[in-house]
């Protein structure tokens, strides 16, 4: 099962997974109101809360979209990856490891506590992949590169 046939595949599914889960979080963010979350960056000490509970939703969301579709892979990892680093050591470092903690058990179901930076090192280590790897033969990068080396023949023969 090792070879290039199947690393494509490998780089389409981190890139879905990896975008949807970034969109999922940036919608979340604008559809409750920047202005909770602002909340949230103020409580953290982040500066130009106001502007950055606009800036990092919008990131989140573009970047997954972007990260979706396949389209400047190496660029677009690179906030969503400083997104997931502010978060990591502004919020997610103090809970520790495990990005889930049951805490207790309702008649409901389980109880969880905070999550801790366990996720983020997992986002960050499929975006460094995608970087390595590229974003695969399913995307928008690889339509653009086959397009320009189609068309560099061309200019050459003028």
């Amino acid at each position: 099962m090792i070879g290039k046939k199947y690393q494509d595949w490998a780089q389409l599914l981190l890139r879905l997974v990896i975008g949807y889960g970034f969109m999922a979080h940036g919608w979340a963010k604008l559809s409750r109101g920047p202005a909770g979350f602002e909340k949230l960056l103020v409580l953290i000490g982040v500066p130009f809360p106001h502007i950055s509970s606009w800036i990092v939703p919008l990131i989140e969301l573009l970047g997954g979209l972007a990260l979706l579709l396949g389209l400047f892979v190496n660029i677009t990892a690179i906030p969503l990856i400083l997104t997931m680093l502010v978060a990591m050591f502004t919020i997610q470092i103090n809970y520790g490891f495990s990005s889930v903690k049951t805490i207790g058990l309702t008649p409901q179901g389980p109880l969880f506590g905070p999550p801790g930076y366990e996720i983020n090192l997992v986002y960050i280590a499929g975006l460094i992949s995608l970087i390595f790897s590229g974003a695969g033969i399913f995307s928008v990068d690889t339509f653009i590169s086959k397009r320009r080396s189609a068309q560099a023949p061309a200019a050459r023969r003028e």
